[in-house]
């Protein structure tokens, strides 16, 4: 992997870590991570994969994770707009008008809101796992812990596994740093899905540089709620979007079934929506980050 090399930029008050890999001459790609999730959450050889086909990469600690500033979300609450708003800031603060955009769940929506209300700075777009921003998945969810069937006109509910998770999850202690972690991984291992191989080492090495021991072990849970405000500019019509766009999304996404995929490729104009066999809503597959790389490398060049 080439030297990466760190920068603390800032969005308003907030101080935001972020990295570069490879020259910065060459057009830049930014990776947005999703909900509770720092930059490292993009493995290493999907970074390689981008570098090799002559891109710069920057990945970046969003607001209450990593490295970056936390917020006392109480007092001043965010939304996705001020997420978006940090995404534009890293850019500036490398320098880059305009990037390469990818977003995985929660970031695909912060590239979708790029897309929309800040064209000139997504020079193409790439939303993983991940839905139109402008849809509450929580009537579906609601349906679902209930026990009611889900509503035919809507997109579906995570799978009853994963529902089942949570609620076991919930039961768990997890007061020490061994708790938190072995909870964490149960987590990825249900988000991984059933079909492709979990790597676990991947995985416990992400949750582990996840833990701050000096900060809110909470933040992230900032951005759920970031995430649950409809606010108006994200119901702006997604038709807008002429930045060239594609939609990968797993065959057996447990969070985000393949219809919201499918949903956010329909109303985007001229999206390719390539779904990826076997894939969950994580990157810890063996050989899986290297081929989306490979596959975003493709759409960008």
């Amino acid at each position: 992997m080439t030297t990466p090399a760190e920068l603390i930029v800032e969005s308003g008050e907030l101080r935001l870590w972020s990295e570069r890999t490879g020259a910065p001459t060459d057009p830049a790609v930014l990776l947005v991570m999703g909900t509770a999730a720092p930059g490292v959450g993009w493995p290493d050889e999907l970074v390689d994969a981008l570098v090799a086909g002559g891109r710069q990469v920057i990945r970046y600690d969003h607001r209450d994770t990593g490295r970056s500033s936390r917020v006392d979300f109480a007092a001043r609450p965010y939304a996705l707009a001020d997420m978006a708003a940090d995404a534009a800031a890293v850019l500036d603060g490398h320098g880059v008008a305009a990037a390469h955009v990818v977003g995985a769940s929660l970031g695909g929506a912060v590239g979708q809101w790029l897309a929309v209300h800040r064209p000139a700075r997504v020079r193409t777009l790439t939303a993983l796992m991940t839905g139109p921003m402008g849809h509450s998945p929580g009537p579906a969810w609601a349906r679902a812990l209930a026990g009611r069937a889900p509503d035919p006109g809507d997109l579906p509910p995570p799978s009853a596994r994963f529902l089942a998770h949570l609620a076991h999850r919930a039961a768990l202690p997890q007061g020490t740093p061994d708790e938190r972690l072995a909870a964490h991984l149960e987590t990825w291992r249900v988000l991984n899905g059933e079909v492709l191989p979990f790597d676990e080492p991947a995985a416990r090495r992400f949750v582990r540089a996840s833990f701050d021991p000096n900060g809110d072990p909470g933040a992230g849970h900032h951005h759920d709620l970031a995430a649950r405000r409809m606010t108006e500019d994200r119901l702006a019509p997604l038709s807008s979007i002429v930045a060239p766009t594609l939609v990968l999304h797993g065959t057996e996404d447990p969070l985000r079934p393949l219809p919201h995929g499918r949903a956010l490729a329909g109303e985007i104009p001229h999206a390719r929506f390539r779904p990826i066999p076997g894939m969950g809503h994580s990157l810890f597959s063996p050989g899986l980050p290297r081929q989306l790389g490979e596959i975003i490398r493709e759409h960008i060049a």
